[in-house]
């Protein structure tokens, strides 16, 4: 059973599905495809959407974002965002990818009053903010194409389909990205890639705060600390940046 149900969640990791569809990824019959979506809906490990399908549970992606706390990448990252939190005065995150979200594994808080607090273990969009545009711009084209068929609106500055694919272009031209009101009104962010072996995106390091500070006129100068901190956690984990 335990392998069955493994075969389901393999089939919807890389996005949701449909019952049908499920049925056909794994081979299972109709009536067991049946009973173990509805067991693991039970239990978190799955959820339906309509009109996208089943997809993967809200208990699964936190128990991921335990687990990715008690990887090493957690403690090897740290002293570089709290440096990048230190000379940025804004607060820093590390954000992983997990399905079709990014999980933040780790933030270190800005010091001022008025500041942005990402709580470790928050699952956020691939659709919406800087970090977000990091993922997309190295993800497949199959991949991004398929994140970019529904992209929901969180604000009214929330990014086009269109508007994302002309500036996930610039962000693998330049090595970063910004955003500024995407996914909450007000809050801006920069980030950058950590690459790990052949050249694979391993992480996203950033660096938030409200807008009349790291805002899309000022994000610039942000981009050398954030690149600088990415490339220290490369080093960290044992590849050259």
């Amino acid at each position: 059973m335990l392998d069955r149900s493994l075969a389901i969640l393999d089939a919807v990791e890389s996005g949701h599905r449909s019952f049908t569809a499920i049925v056909e990824a794994t081979g299972l019959s109709r009536p067991t495809a049946h009973r173990l979506i509805k067991a693991l809906e039970d239990h978190g490990l799955l959820a339906f959407v309509g009109g996208r399908g089943y997809g993967l549970g809200p208990r699964l992606l936190r128990l991921a974002a335990t687990a990715m706390r008690e990887l090493p990448l957690r403690d090897l990252a740290h002293p570089a965002l709290e440096r990048l939190a230190m000379t940025t005065s804004e607060s820093a995150q590390l954000f992983v990818r997990s399905g079709n979200e990014r999980i933040c594994v780790d933030a270190v808080e800005a010091a001022s009053e008025l500041r942005t607090i990402v709580p470790v273990g928050a699952g956020l969009p691939l659709t919406a903010g800087s970090a977000g545009k990091v993922f997309l711009a190295w993800a497949s084209d199959v991949d991004r194409k398929r994140l970019l068929r529904r992209v929901p609106r969180f604000t009214t500055d929330t990014p086009s389909a269109e508007r994302l694919l002309e500036e996930v272009a610039t962000v693998r031209l330049r090595g970063w990205a910004m955003s500024s009101g995407e996914r909450e009104p007000g809050v801006a962010s920069v980030s950058a890639p950590v690459f790990g072996p052949h050249g694979g995106l391993a992480a996203v390091v950033s660096v938030s705060g409200p807008h009349t500070r790291v805002g899309r006129f000022r994000a610039r100068r942000y981009a050398p600390a954030v690149l600088a901190a990415a490339g220290e956690i490369q080093r960290s984990l044992g590849y050259a940046s």
